[in-house]
């Protein structure tokens, strides 16, 4: 069964699960006084459509000695409730049913034990409750008029001309139900206490304080229960309230109103309000708090040194590639910068990079909550704690996080050029016609020591081919090795940035992870509630 509130707004059914959500979004964000009375409203709204929906719950409420109980007994047609001077009279709350049939669960569940059977004139489905005075002496009086006034279907408010302007009623009772003026009328009894010229003045300064209130178009009447003045119609303006049979969802749409508020007013206690237009990408949008953010995280995760090292490692690995194999072996005592760092091109390995020093932890930190206030600034307190909050949440992870993050990414020196095989194929070549070169001046030297025959040397212009080819191979060697380090050196910032880019994106996935979305993700919870709270306000 889809259960409708005010005709402009959603279905009740809607506004109900919205509230009900909204209260689950609002959990440990704002107070418990407003979440609570969401629930208790949503629960309320559960029990009450399992009841009979065939009847409304009528209450006459009002202060010692406005007339309840004589009202109730002339609309009613009996003398059902005792009527005296002493005060209070009533002590507990009575009802009055046209056939009562189905109506038992109903009292039952609204705590009405006094109950009689009406055969007159009335509406099929009304249940007529007389309650005790809201401004009782008696304690457990008031207690009885609160709890029932917060549950019944419709409201009577009976007033009479000596306290239609006390302040208890107007600010205890009929001001906070502001929402509930479709579900409620005033009643000026005891009309034929006044001159007929002052009736009139009378409900008219009556409608003006229910302005006041918010209660502008709430229906007013004036009766006398004594001498039956005004009861006609109010007795016809409750049949037709009670033959649409819509009362008690108008009840619960207005409760689940005045929920929504408390939770509106709750969240908006720190200043801007619910409506105020918060998007979920609030944080990234900041890009210079983004920004500031991951250049501490790279600091903190030593990107610098790691960017070091990639441009000393590539220089170091070109130079034991293509340097002179000579001297070439000399490169390979010294340690390879990024596998001193257990950087070697990638891995889910921990690294050996020197901890945060305290001064990087601090602008960690403080880039950490600049991000949070950013996300925070659209949004009221107390929920911008909570977005604040949520940016800092996992800060305890961001070292381990950065490491491995810079430990896993491929900074690009695991692959080897192409130019270096070459270069060392042609270092090789140089360096076997040096030692052809050496082989042939020793043979040659070999020969005259023994004093053999000499057989000719060719040369090369003028000089001799093997000291052509020792001397050419050494100078060829070694010029091949100085272009190849200024090549190697070029190669080393070119992988450098590269390092640096990668490094950074794998930082900023770092940031985004356990920063940014945190707090991204409280602030779509606030945008949920803010919309939950409309629907269920609306």
């Amino acid at each position: 069964m889809k259960l409708l509130g005010r005709k402009a707004g959603p279905p009740l059914d809607d506004r109900l699960a919205a509230l009900a959500e909204a209260a689950g979004l609002a959990e440990g964000r704002l107070g418990a006084a407003a979440i609570d009375r969401a629930r208790d409203v949503v629960d309320r709204a559960g029990v009450r459509r399992g009841l009979s929906v065939e009847h409304t719950a009528v209450a006459l409420a009002g202060a010692t000695g406005s007339g309840k109980s004589s009202l109730f007994n002339a609309l009613a047609g009996v003398d059902l409730a005792e009527v005296g001077v002493t005060r209070p009279t009533t002590a507990h709350a009575q009802a009055a049913l046209w056939r009562p049939a189905g109506a038992g669960p109903l009292l039952d569940w609204l705590g009405v034990p006094l109950r009689h059977t009406v055969a007159g004139r009335g509406a099929c489905g009304l249940i007529l409750l007389d309650l005790p005075d809201h401004d009782s002496i008696e304690l457990s009086h008031r207690l009885e008029v609160d709890r029932l006034v917060g549950v019944v279907d419709l409201l009577v408010w009976v007033l009479d001309p000596q306290k239609y302007a006390d302040a208890a009623v107007h600010d205890r009772y009929l001001r906070p139900l502001a929402r509930h003026r479709d579900v409620m009328v005033v009643v000026l009894n005891q009309i034929d206490r006044l001159p007929r010229r002052s009736i009139s003045r009378c409900l008219d300064d009556l409608r003006r304080l229910l302005a006041a209130d918010g209660l502008r178009d709430v229906p007013v009447l004036g009766v006398s229960a004594r001498t039956g003045e005004g009861v006609a119609e109010l007795r016809t303006l409750l049949d037709r309230r009670v033959s649409r049979r819509r009362a008690w969802a108008s009840r619960l749409a207005a409760d689940a109103a005045t929920a929504a508020a408390a939770l509106r007013d709750s969240a908006a206690a720190g200043g801007a309000g619910p409506g105020d237009r918060v998007g979920s990408d609030g944080v990234s949008a900041d890009r210079p708090r983004a920004r500031e953010l991951v250049r501490a995280l790279e600091q903190a995760a030593s990107v610098p040194l790691v960017v070091r090292a990639v441009a000393r490692a590539h220089r170091h690995r070109a130079v034991a590639a293509t340097g002179w194999p000579v001297t070439r072996w000399m490169r390979r005592l010294r340690p390879d910068p990024l596998r001193r760092l257990r950087l070697s091109g990638g891995g889910d390995a921990r690294t050996s990079l020197p901890a945060a020093t305290s001064v990087q932890v601090a602008a960690m930190e403080l880039a950490v909550r600049d991000v949070g206030a950013a996300a925070a600034a659209g949004v009221p307190e107390p929920w911008a704690t909570s977005v604040r909050h949520a940016a800092r949440s996992r800060t305890p992870e961001l070292a381990d996080a950065l490491d491995r993050a810079v430990a896993t990414t491929s900074v690009g020196v695991s692959r080897t050029p192409r130019w270096w095989r070459a270069a060392g194929a042609l270092q090789w070549l140089l360096t076997a016609a040096m030692a052809a070169g050496a082989g042939w001046l020793a043979v040659l030297f070999v020969v005259d020591y023994l004093l053999l025959p000499r057989p000719p040397t060719p040369t090369l212009d003028r000089v001799p081919w093997p000291t052509a080819l020792l001397a050419g191979g050494a100078v060829a060697g070694v010029f091949v090795a100085l272009l190849c380090r200024a090549v190697a050196w070029l190669g080393g910032r070119r992988r450098a940035r590269k390092a640096a880019r990668a490094l950074r994106a794998a930082i900023e996935q770092v940031g985004n992870e356990l920063v940014i979305a945190p707090a991204t993700a409280e602030l779509a919870r606030y945008g949920r509630f803010v919309e939950r709270v409309a629907v269920a306000g609306s």
